[in-house]
Formats: structure tokens, C-alpha cells, sequence
């Protein structure tokens, strides 16, 4: 899920230098909501491992 949230982002970069700003917005925001899905996942998942007990 991280990659995806880069591979948006290279996508907004290449997008806001040739001047599609509408591209580069949606891109962004769909960078930005992946990367917050992927750290509330990461979380949940250090959480569910130290209640199991598990080392990782």
C-alpha cells in the first residue's frame, strides 16, 4: 500500500511540473488517504502483535 501512495505522489510531481493542477490535486489526495491507511494498519497490526505477545 506504501507503493502505491509513492507511485500517486511521482505522479502528482510529474503532473504539477507539466501544469495539470486538477491531476496533481487528485493525485495527491489519493496519496495522502493511502498513506494514512497504511500507518492506521501498521498500527493496528504492532498493536494486535504486542497483545498476542509475539516478537516480530
Amino acid at each position: 500500500m506504501l507503493r502505491w501512495a509513492l507511485i500517486f505522489f511521482v505522479i502528482a510531481i510529474i503532473a504539477a511540473i507539466f501544469g495539470f493542477g486538477g491531476i496533481a490535486g487528485a493525485a495527491t489526495g489519493i496519496a495522502k488517504i493511502l498513506f494514512f491507511v497504511f500507518v492506521l494498519l501498521l498500527v493496528v497490526s504492532l498493536i494486535a502483535n504486542a497483545v498476542r505477545g509475539k516478537r516480530p
